[in-house]
């Protein structure tokens, strides 16, 4: 029998090695992954009767005074994405002075465009009505995501529909930040866009293109160059909508950055590879005042 300090090793090797078979990599990265000196304030808040309507709030510390609120959107194809394997994004925003909410939304097959864009707006609805009890201010709101959630977050900061219909004042978004995000991708070609947009009768109402204007909030919108899953032409013809509408836009584009890195680059271990993170809350910070 081997002794009970190598009997503990094989234990835990045991123990880790099932972990990891049963966690997808992003999970497994949230797990381990070091995190920023913040606090997630309160976990698995409903913002509505669905069990994908929830959300997580990250506060900063020791800040005086209310903060602004950050309400971030991940992707996955509008078809997969869990809240707790971004728990590291919350932390993140977090640390830089915001307080921050992480919200589920549904997903396909349940929900095609634009339910997911509805919950959206619910879950900014909620963060508005419950920002004083972590230190917010309902009234200075930024709005950001990867991917499909960069999609979310732009559509809800230009069309300002899906805010008012949930009660919130769309002149209360100060800024926007999309990271990698699909913004002027017709004509549909991809299974992921076919299924989810397929349905609508309205196509170019579906693109973010559409609705920007001199109201427009600013934006800050990267990519990477070295990005093949969203490509960076999206984030090009967005920047150029703004620009000719005279709004205030930051255009990054991060070389030998592609599209996971985009978002990983938030992160503690990560963020070396690309300053994705400070550019990024510096806008929104400037803009949140």
């Amino acid at each position: 029998m081997p002794p009970p300090t190598v009997t503990k090793r094989l234990t835990l090797a045991a123990a880790a090695g099932a972990f990891t078979a049963a966690c997808s990599p992003l999970t497994l990265f949230a797990t381990l992954s070091p995190k920023d000196a913040a606090a997630r304030v309160s976990r698995g808040e409903a913002y509505g009767d669905h069990p994908r309507q929830t959300l997580d709030v990250y506060a900063p510390r020791g800040i005086a005074g209310l903060a602004p609120i950050a309400v971030f959107f991940y992707g996955g194809s509008w078809d997969s994405g869990r809240r707790q394997d971004y728990n590291w994004v919350g932390h993140a925003l977090a640390s830089r002075g915001f307080v921050t909410v992480v919200a589920d939304y549904r997903l396909y097959p349940e929900v095609r465009y634009p339910l997911f864009l509805e919950d959206g707006a619910r879950a900014v609805r909620w963060a508005a009505d419950n920002a004083r009890r972590f230190g917010g201010d309902p009234e200075r709101l930024v709005l950001a995501g990867h991917s499909a959630g960069a999609y979310n977050a732009v559509m809800l900061g230009l069309d300002g529909r899906y805010l008012a219909a949930a009660g919130v004042d769309p002149r209360h978004v100060r800024a926007l930040a999309g990271l990698s995000g699909p913004y002027d991708f017709l004509p549909l070609k991809g299974d992921i866009t076919n299924r989810v947009f397929g349905q609508t009768s309205d196509l170019p109402a579906t693109q973010p293109l559409a609705y920007v204007g001199p109201a427009s909030p600013p934006a800050f919108l990267a990519t990477g160059d070295a990005d093949n899953m969203v490509w960076p032409k999206n984030t090009i013809a967005l920047a150029q909508r703004f620009r000719a509408a005279g709004v205030e836009v930051e255009e990054r584009h991060y070389p030998g950055v592609d599209h996971v890195r985009m978002v990983l680059a938030l992160s503690r271990p990560l963020r070396g590879r690309a300053p994705v993170l400070d550019e990024m809350t510096g806008f929104l910070r400037r803009h949140a005042v």
